[in-house]
C-alpha cells in the first residue's frame, strides 16, 4: 500500500518552504528532490519517482524552491527559476533540515535533480559533503553547477535521454569537471522530459539501483 505523504515546513535559508514527506517504515535513507525550471513540488514526472523509490523503502522529501510570493512573481518574469545560486541555497538549506529534524536525522542523505534542480543538487552536494551520499540527476542542466562540480564528493548518476543531444554534450563536459565518482547513462530513444513508453520507468529503476547501492550501506555506519 503507497504511504501518504505528510506536509512539512521546512526552514531553509531564511524562509519556510512547504514540502511532502513520505516515510516509510524502516526506511533505508532519503531522497531530496529538487525540481525544474517552472515546476513545484507537485511535478508529476518527481512524484512518480518519489512513489517508486519509496515503495522501496526510501523515504523522499519534494519540495517547492520557491514562495508562493516568490512564485508569483516567477510566472510573470521567469526570473527566480534561473536563479541557480537561490535554489543552490534554498537546496542546501533542505539538506541542513532533513539532517536536524527529528523524524529524519538518522536517515543517510541523497539528493534527485531534474533539469536546472540538477544544479541545486550539485551545489547543495558540494556545500554539504559530510551530509549527502549520492545524487542523481535526470536530464539536468549541473553545467549550471560550476565551480561547485570539482567540490562534489558524492558518488552521481547522470541520466540523459539518448535524443537529447544538447544536454548530453552537456553533461559529458560537467563530468570532465567533476572528481567524484561520476557515471553518465543515456536513456535509448528518450528525449528531454523522458515522456516516451517505459523511459521514466528506467529513470526510476536506475536511480533506485544507485541510491540503495549508496544510501542504505551508510546506516550501519558511525
Amino acid at each position: 500500500m503507497m504511504l501518504s505523504p505528510r506536509t512539512v515546513t521546512l526552514e531553509a535559508a531564511g524562509v519556510g518552504l512547504e514540502g511532502d514527506l513520505i516515510l516509510p517504515e524502516g526506511a533505508t535513507g532519503i531522497v531530496v528532490f529538487a525540481h525544474g525550471s517552472g515546476s513545484s513540488r507537485f511535478s508529476t514526472r518527481n512524484r512518480q519517482v518519489a512513489e517508486y523509490l519509496a515503495s522501496l523503502g526510501l523515504a523522499t522529501l519534494l519540495f517547492d524552491l520557491l514562495t508562493p510570493d516568490e512564485n508569483v512573481i516567477d510566472e510573470r518574469t521567469r526570473e527566480l527559476r534561473f536563479d541557480i545560486p537561490l535554489i543552490g541555497r534554498r537546496m542546501t538549506g533542505a539538506v541542513d533540515w532533513v539532517a536536524q529534524a527529528e523524524a529524519t536525522r538518522e536517515l543517510a542523505i541523497g539528493l534527485f535533480g531534474a533539469s536546472t534542480g540538477a544544479a541545486a543538487a550539485l551545489i547543495a552536494a558540494a556545500e554539504r559533503p559530510q551530509a549527502v551520499y549520492a545524487v542523481v540527476s535526470r536530464g539536468g542542466r549541473v553545467d549550471l553547477a560550476d565551480t561547485a562540480l570539482a567540490r562534489v564528493a558524492a558518488p552521481t548518476l547522470l541520466l540523459v535521454g539518448g535524443r537529447d543531444h544538447q544536454v548530453i554534450d552537456l553533461n559529458e563536459q560537467a563530468r570532465e569537471r567533476m572528481t567524484a565518482p561520476c557515471e553518465l547513462v543515456t536513456v535509448h530513444g528518450a528525449t528531454h522530459l523522458f515522456e516516451e513508453p517505459g523511459k521514466l520507468e528506467e529513470v526510476q529503476r536506475l536511480a533506485a539501483q544507485w541510491f540503495l547501492e549508496h544510501l542504505a550501506p551508510q546506516r550501519s555506519t558511525p
